[in-house]
């Protein structure tokens, strides 16, 4: 096996976009993608490194770009700069997740009737944002990510399976949040399950971040009870 990693370009209007894709070169047949939203500082080595983890799998791993070629946040303040026109426009953001969508699907060895979508951080709310959108994608996964829902968009049937893998103590989605996001996600007939992880704060599959007074830390035991939560969600969405 050897895990091949090369650029598409693509665009969303006049902006050009660059994503990362993964993919195991010893398959030979069309196979399912997973698109992976990156965190607020854009498609960085993080997110890179799922992808080739996501191709290890045997799925296509395709690092999504959020803000255009060669763009990333390098602060703190450089990323929430980054991040913010997305948040307070979610029709915007929704524009340019749909363009990373179309261009996977027609990718040479992805299966287009088999994708699927995670995300981190910023990335889980752009994952949770395809699935209200209604695209017909299998499932959508969501690791430590923002949960509010838009209040410009109107969330769509959700043909989407949903897996939200949340610490319990993340500050940027606070208990009134989790509880809206349960209701929404029922009152819209959807198929989806919370895991919550005690003593986590947010970005715990990060092992750069050791903030605990600002409740960013890694936390091993959530990290890797997660990303096999994700990887049985995946192979039963696939099945």
């Amino acid at each position: 096996m050897a895990i091949i990693t090369t650029t598409a370009n693509y665009r969303d209007g006049e902006t050009l976009l660059e994503a990362l894709v993964a993919y195991d070169d010893s398959l030979t047949d069309y196979r399912p993608a997973v698109l992976i939203h990156p965190t607020w500082s854009g498609r960085d080595g993080f997110v890179a490194k799922k992808a080739i983890q996501i191709a290890e799998l045997g799925y296509v791993g395709i690092a999504v770009d959020l803000y255009g070629k060669g763009v990333l946040g390098s602060s703190p303040e450089e990323n929430a700069a980054l991040m913010q026109p997305f948040i307070d426009d979610r029709l915007l953001l929704k524009r340019r997740l749909m363009a990373a969508y179309r261009n996977a699907k027609i990718m040479p060895w992805v299966d287009g009737h088999a994708m699927a979508a995670i995300g981190f951080c910023f990335g889980g709310l752009c994952a949770l944002d395809l699935a209200r959108s209604g695209i017909d994608i299998k499932g959508v996964v969501s690791f430590h990510g923002m949960l509010h829902a838009p209040d410009d968009i109107k969330t769509q049937p959700i043909k989407a399976k949903v897996l939200v893998l949340h610490g319990n103590d993340d500050p940027l989605a606070p208990r009134e949040d989790v509880t809206a996001f349960e209701q929404e996600m029922t009152a819209a007939d959807a198929d989806w399950q919370l895991h919550a992880y005690g003593n986590t704060g947010h970005a715990f599959t990060n092992p750069a971040l050791n903030d605990r007074d600002s409740g960013f830390y890694f936390q091993a035991n959530a990290n890797r009870r997660s990303w096999l939560a994700m990887q049985n969600f995946l192979a039963e969405v696939f099945s």
